[in-house]
């Protein structure tokens, strides 16, 4: 368990409706959007993209969310309203020093984390490197193996939408990026993107549409985290580690996961609920997404 030996300082913004909005200086000197908003057992809130940030959960799933756990949403450094750049830092170690850093400049002792999509991954490292941070997770759509999740489902799936590169080489994080990049650019092309994680595309420009309500949003970390090692790392081997009680959502339609990505986590503790739908139930499948959670909430948080 690592010692924290660190400086932080915490500005409070506002109190109101919007719930109470802080700026949290990392001990590296990046200034992290944190909201604070809801009542209950605190959960921080991890979002994918990489680089998707916090005001589309906190937009499309915040009232229920809120309605059950005191919700904290951060826009992680290098994202949305948080500060950072190309020359910072963006390792899977100081990722969850940033999370520790606002767990312990908030005053929790300890917390659950909700994590979507890549957010998973950041899941897994920040339970990796601090444990007793944690009395549970909830990983909805999440990946712990960006390689198992590129090759044996996003990959094959793009090119089975578009009719086109059907080979996805999976020898090294350069060519799946490269392979990556040239499937996003023929699903755009042909305008499938929405089908690798929508049943309808008008939701896909739904989300999308969010991004342009927060002026000056901060692309940085999006661009950059494919470049870092640590994000590669499989953690599905991890999982028989984590012994805090873990609800795993998963859809049987999660072409950017895969549907079959389940299959190979192991955690001792955990409830393992499928879904008949996308990448995104926090808008097409809300009602399921709310019972897991409340089932979850009911047999494991205290």
């Amino acid at each position: 368990m690592k010692t924290l030996l660190f400086t932080f300082i915490l500005f409070t913004m506002g109190i109101s409706a919007r719930g109470t909005e802080k700026r949290i200086i990392t001990s590296d000197g990046i200034d992290l959007y944190v909201k604070v908003k809801g009542e209950g057992t605190p959960v921080l809130y991890l979002h994918g993209g990489p680089g998707s940030g916090s005001f589309w959960f906190e937009k499309f799933f915040g009232e229920f969310m809120e309605q059950n756990f005191t919700v904290i949403y951060l826009d992680q450094r290098g994202v949305g309203r948080s500060t950072g750049d190309k020359d910072d830092d963006y390792s899977m170690e100081r990722m969850a020093l940033d999370f520790e850093e606002v767990r312990i400049a908030l005053g929790f002792d300890s917390w659950l984390t909700i994590g979507h999509s890549f957010g998973g991954i950041l899941q897994a490292g920040y339970a990796s490197l601090y444990p007793n941070a944690h009395k549970g997770m909830i990983m909805v759509n999440g990946t712990l193996s960006l390689v198992d999740s590129f090759c044996n489902s996003w990959g094959p799936k793009a090119a089975e939408f578009t009719g086109k590169n059907s080979q996805f080489p999976c020898d090294t994080p350069e060519n799946i990026k490269a392979n990556l990049g040239a499937h996003i650019n023929n699903l755009r092309e042909q305008d499938l993107f929405w089908k690798m994680a929508f049943r309808e595309a008008s939701n896909e420009k739904i989300v999308d549409a969010t991004i342009n309500e927060v002026p000056g949003w901060n692309w940085n970390f999006g661009s950059l985290a494919l470049d870092q090692e640590s994000y590669w790392k499989d953690y599905r081997g991890f999982t028989r580690e984590i012994k805090v009680p873990v609800l795993f959502f998963y859809g049987d339609q999660d072409w950017m996961v895969g549907p079959e990505h389940y299959k190979g986590i192991n955690f001792p503790n955990m409830m393992l609920w499928a879904s008949p739908g996308g990448h995104f139930p926090f808008i097409e499948n809300k009602e399921e997404l709310e019972a897991s959670i409340l089932a979850y909430k009911t047999n494991y948080v205290l």
